[in-house]
């Protein structure tokens, strides 16, 4: 079995309630990688609040993955993925 692994990466955007606050963290998002390298049925694990949380989902949906593999054949694969705010 292989993991699947980032190919395209999309930042997400700060809320401006966030960075008013100064307020940084991660953001834990479960997902389904797809057989197709899609993302799919995005749950939240870990929450950050100030509206970072749906920024972090938003994002996420627009990555693409190469798909986790076993016996070489692309499968549907769930993992965690952590979204990083930090202000600059």
């Amino acid at each position: 079995m292989t993991a699947p692994k980032v190919v395209f990466q999309v930042d997400p955007e700060y809320s401006e309630e966030a960075r008013r606050a100064r307020h940084e963290g991660t953001v834990v998002l479960e997902a389904i990688i797809r057989k197709d390298g899609h993302i799919d049925l995005v749950h939240l694990v870990r929450s950050l609040g100030f509206g970072l949380d749906q920024n972090a989902i938003d994002a996420l949906k627009k990555w693409r993955f190469r798909p986790g593999t076993k016996n070489g054949t692309p499968v549907d694969v769930t993992i965690n993925v952590e979204v990083r705010f930090t202000i600059r």
